[in-house]
């Protein structure tokens, strides 16, 4: 069992909008100790931590509170656990909308799992696999490209809406994101943005294929912490130290981060972020963070 303010933490969201969300939508209905405090169980916490994650996927508030409830309810009618809603490790389950071009689907099946659990969990061990899966499956013909490029879209779309769901930390330190010259897989770059909104950092995203000039024109303001770069592709490694090296002309010394599968291959004074968004943006924004000896 866990009090309000424990509860709030967990989910990410201030007791003042879980008192809201009981009074105006019932999503869940709290337990009272004898002094009449709330206490949330873990099944409640979870349905709270789907609403919330819906709600940062672009969903309006109202239709979150009815979601996460009717997930709630097949559980139960389930005889419990989770089995209503799909496993993160079933990586091959964008193919079928994909093969069908089934945009109902799709929805259904994205909503599905971005309730399942935080975003950066469901991005990190399912959407990123899954979308890597759904490449291979081009590549080797099972799947058109013009399935590839429906899924990828209607992704896109989510992650876009997720990101302007999360805000702007105006307070926070700013961090340029983007893609080198001429490569435009840009939903892991997408993902990590909205993962350091929702850790409090200041983005300014700038997308795919920027260009070196756009580069340093990115990060000459001073207020600029930190260039944030992409590597999903052998491609974009190459592309790399040029970027850096035009940064280190306007901006000598910045902090310059680096993620994606290929980050291995980025210059030594470039900070290794990880393969995951989820602790790669924390390890970022501890980067970032005056140290307790600046703070007052």
């Amino acid at each position: 069992m866990f009090t309000i303010k424990r509860a709030a933490a967990l989910i990410g969201v201030t007791e003042g909008t879980l008192r809201a969300w009981e009074r105006r939508y019932g999503v869940v209905q709290p337990k009272r100790t004898p002094s009449g405090y709330r206490m949330y169980d873990a099944d409640a916490v979870r349905v709270l931590m789907a609403m919330k994650n819906l709600i940062d996927s672009g969903w309006a508030v109202r239709a979150a509170a009815e979601q996460a409830a009717g997930l709630d309810s097949a559980r139960g009618a389930s005889g419990g656990g989770s089995a209503p809603l799909p496993a993160l490790e079933d990586h091959d389950a964008l193919l079928g909308p994909a093969r069908s071009l089934d945009a109902a689907e799709l929805s259904a099946l994205l909503d599905q799992h971005f309730a399942r659990a935080a975003f950066e969990t469901v991005v990190d061990h399912w959407l990123l696999p899954s979308l890597k899966r759904m490449g291979e499956a081009w590549a080797t013909g099972e799947l058109s490209v013009a399935g590839e490029h429906f899924v990828s879209a209607a992704v896109n779309r989510r992650l876009a809406a997720a990101y302007d769901a999360a805000g702007d930390n105006a307070l926070g330190p700013r961090v340029a994101l983007g893609l080198p010259p001429e490569d435009r897989h840009d939903l892991g770059l997408l993902s990590f943005a909205v993962a350091a909104r929702r850790v409090g950092l200041a983005t300014r995203y700038l997308g795919a294929d920027v260009p070196v000039r756009a580069w340093k024109y990115a990060v000459e303001p001073g207020e600029i912490s930190c260039a944030l770069l992409a590597m999903p592709t052998l491609r974009t490694a190459a592309a790399v130290p040029a970027v850096v090296d035009a940064i280190e002309t306007v901006r000598p010394g910045l902090l310059i981060a680096v993620g994606g599968a290929h980050q291995g291959l980025a210059p030594d004074r470039c900070i290794r972020l990880g393969h995951q968004i989820g602790p790669g943006a924390i390890a970022l924004a501890e980067l970032l963070s005056p140290s307790p000896a600046n703070q007052t």
